[in-house]
């Protein structure tokens, strides 16, 4: 299977905000890892372990220490400009918080057609036709784009944000938290949308939680993450059957458990 996303060596540090102060924390410590195309991987681990700031790098929001990104066999950090502009349309990103997330000044059609009018040169008929079939693909009714964010409940709003994130056709989709917010019942819902989605549009899909049940239900590959390294890495059935970092038996020992 191809490889999509190459991570090499990758190190990530922050400054400190204090004037004077000029102490450095490192939030991502020379991780390696690759996604194959098609697949689910998932990251997991505890919060501040590095996860989202990770992601961040991967979506060029933060920058870079040491090490690279490689992205469908170039260099993020080698890109012409061409490239560069392009390469947000390949990679979108679903937030934790989808009201934070979504303009609510603005009419679900223009969230969704706001992507299309900054990337593309299309047609309005040709726009509408491809809102249309991201509704559909995340099962949301024509009838929603009149309505505003805050009409919708906590699920249907990741839903847009969701086909919002698909509306580019990204070939990778970087799922951050995306059920945390969102009741139990929500929660399923959406984890079965993303792994219907993985098919329908041959996604590739980072998905980044701390929820272990969730990540054995619906990832092919599982990283460990603690302290900014990944200290553990392997296929999702190998991990919970057979954990070998003593970290990865504490995150699963805190699984809750109808036993």
């Amino acid at each position: 299977m191809k490889i999509l996303l190459d991570i090499k060596n990758l190190s990530i540090e922050y400054k400190s905000i204090n004037e004077g102060d000029k102490s450095t924390l490192v939030a991502v410590n020379d991780v390696s890892l690759q996604i194959q195309r098609g697949e689910i991987y998932a990251l997991a681990g505890e919060s501040g372990c590095g996860k989202s700031t990770l992601a961040k790098a991967i979506t060029k929001l933060v920058p870079r220490k040491s090490g690279d990104i490689i992205f469908d066999g170039k260099s993020i950090y080698e890109h012409t400009k061409i490239e560069a502009k392009d390469y947000p349309k390949q990679v979108q990103m679903v937030f934790q918080n989808p009201y934070s997330s979504l303009n609510p000044k603005m009419k679900i059609y223009d969230i969704l057609k706001e992507p299309l009018d900054i990337n593309t040169k299309l047609k309005k008929s040709e726009k509408d036709s491809l809102i249309e079939e991201v509704l559909s693909d995340t099962g949301l009714q024509t009838s929603c784009l009149s309505l505003y964010p805050h009409e919708f409940s906590g699920g249907q709003r990741q839903r847009i944000a969701i086909a919002r994130a698909l509306i580019l056709n990204p070939k990778l989709l970087i799922a951050d938290e995306p059920v945390s917010a969102l009741d139990a019942s929500i929660q399923a819902q959406i984890i079965n949308l993303l792994k219907d989605l993985k098919y329908r549009r041959d996604l590739t899909i980072l998905f980044i939680s701390h929820d272990m049940n969730v990540i054995k239900y619906l990832a092919d590959r599982v990283g460990i993450m603690y302290f900014g390294s990944l200290v553990e890495e392997n296929y999702t059935g190998t991990v919970f059957r057979y954990p070998k970092e003593e970290y990865t038996k504490t995150l699963l020992a805190a699984v809750p458990s109808l036993k």
